[in-house]
């Protein structure tokens, strides 16, 4: 909801969340005592500070170092693309800063993280002297107008004061704590941006005359207004099936964590691609509905549109979670984890394939059509990463989406037995026909997306490698 009110103001909680997260698993007692209750309680903000000019993805090129000094560290260089990097909307701002000691091991894994909060705080949790971290500009983007995205500059004068979170050389171990949760977050980003886009466009529909009716009545407003609401259920359905699956990876006994934990690592790729890929088609639907009305800035709709975009960049672009989909989280045990999800998915699929209701039959059919068609991409693939990564990684992309389409339309379909049942106890009858409806059409009319996908993985695969460079 905050992120379809205002997905730049949502980000401050967001990364502020993200910060807490990061020091309660990884700091000591000292640095958990003095930052977490302000921060848990929003009187101060958090931010991450990972990406520089040269070092974005690959943070291997850091050039932002850390000196001992005590009890301390003294911190140098430059962070641009800080979300929230500095503001007064909070009493004091917590940074969390990737760098590198002089005597580190080069690479990713002689990066440490840091603490340098904007205002040093004294021992009875009192602010005291402004640090030496400060905004050099503030970026001019696309979107996310509302969120200001700072340079940071630490150590102009005299070296920003910061404290070791975790051990020396193991802050990117520290830093990855909070992405599957960061990852999850972005893809709601994706669905909360489509949810408002859609609000605004099937209101516009509603009063917008054309032809001598509300252009709702259109038949193709009514389709793009359809794909917008399917497309959102379908998100939400798989984010909030999986939000689950989170909380039991940290929650559930023991001995179950790991299983937990290996289907959540393979969804948080997919959810966190495909969602916000869909994001940005749904977005732009919400202005095509609008028509010119949309292009311009008074009605609202182009805000979703811009500010979703940075949701395929930021937190890995989506070719990385593709790539981390295929190469570490399928190859890894051989698709085993994906099979026990094909499992679940021919489970339902069956359901609703044996019911004598025709076109419930019919769904099924659907849903057990685009599972085979997914385990063939999978099967393809594991043999293709054995012989040619590097062939397998150019598909990669086409593997995400299939799986996002299919993953969509299997918690829709769940959700749909779901309504079944109720509908034969006469429970929520209107909502629960809402979404056996929705499910038909997304199963018949969305999910067939998928196929495409599924055809350029099968295909030769020579096109890319042979294409060479200079043409492009």
């Amino acid at each position: 909801m905050w992120n379809s009110a205002d997905m730049a103001f949502a980000l401050e909680p967001f990364l502020s969340s993200g910060a807490a997260l990061a020091i309660s698993a990884h700091g000591s007692e000292a640095l958990k005592d003095k930052y977490l209750p302000n921060i848990n309680a929003g009187v101060w903000s958090g931010t991450m500070n990972l990406t520089e000019s040269g070092a974005g993805s690959d943070l291997g090129p850091m050039k932002t170092r850390a000196e001992r000094h005590g009890d301390h560290y003294r911190i140098f260089g430059q962070k641009i693309y800080i979300t929230w990097g500095d503001h007064d909307a909070t009493e004091n701002i917590i940074h969390l800063v990737l760098a590198r000691l002089p005597d580190a091991p080069q690479g990713s894994k002689g990066i440490s993280l840091f603490v340098v909060p904007k205002f040093l705080v004294n021992d009875d949790g009192s602010l005291g002297d402004r640090n030496d971290a400060y905004p050099v500009s503030v970026e001019h983007k696309l979107g996310i107008h509302g969120s200001p995205t700072c340079v940071m500059a630490y150590g102009d004068q005299d070296g920003a004061i910061g404290y070791l979170v975790g051990q020396e050389n193991n802050g990117l171990a520290c830093m990855f704590t909070m992405m599957n949760e960061a990852r999850l977050k972005v893809g709601l980003q994706g669905l909360g941006a489509s949810e408002g886009a859609y609000q605004k466009a099937v209101a516009y529909a509603r009063e917008r005359v054309q032809g001598g009716v509300a252009i709702i009545e259109h038949a193709d407003v009514k389709r793009m207004l359809m794909s917008m609401r399917a497309l959102n259920e379908a998100m939400r359905a798989l984010a909030y099936i999986e939000s689950l699956t989170m909380d039991l990876s940290h929650g559930a006994p023991a001995q179950e964590r790991g299983a937990w934990k290996a289907r959540l690592d393979l969804m948080i790729p997919v959810i966190k691609g495909w969602m916000t890929e869909v994001g940005q088609e749904v977005t732009s639907v919400g202005v095509q509905i609008h028509g010119g009305m949309g292009y311009v800035e008074e009605t609202g709709a182009a805000q979703f549109f811009r500010d979703v975009r940075i949701t395929s960049i930021y937190e890995g672009t989506n070719g990385i979670q593709a790539a981390d989909l295929v190469g570490r989280k399928l190859a890894r045990d051989g698709g085993a984890t994906m099979e026990l999800v094909h499992d679940e998915i021919r489970q339902v699929a069956d359901a609703l394939a044996g019911s004598s209701d025709d076109r419930l039959a019919a769904m099924g059919r659907a849903l057990s059509d685009a599972l085979a068609a997914h385990v063939m991409s999978s099967q393809t693939i594991l043999e293709l990463f054995k012989v040619d990564k590097s062939a397998a990684m150019s598909v990669s992309f086409d593997y995400m989406m299939q799986t996002g389409y299919l993953f969509g339309g299997w918690h829709l379909a769940a959700s749909s037995l779901v309504a079944i049942d109720l509908l034969s106890r006469d429970e929520k009858t209107l909502f629960c026909q809402r979404k056996i409806a929705t499910t038909e059409f997304y199963l018949h009319r969305l999910m067939p997306r998928g196929s495409a996908h599924a055809d350029a993985i099968l295909s030769p695969l020579s096109q890319l490698d042979d294409y060479a460079v200079e043409w492009l």
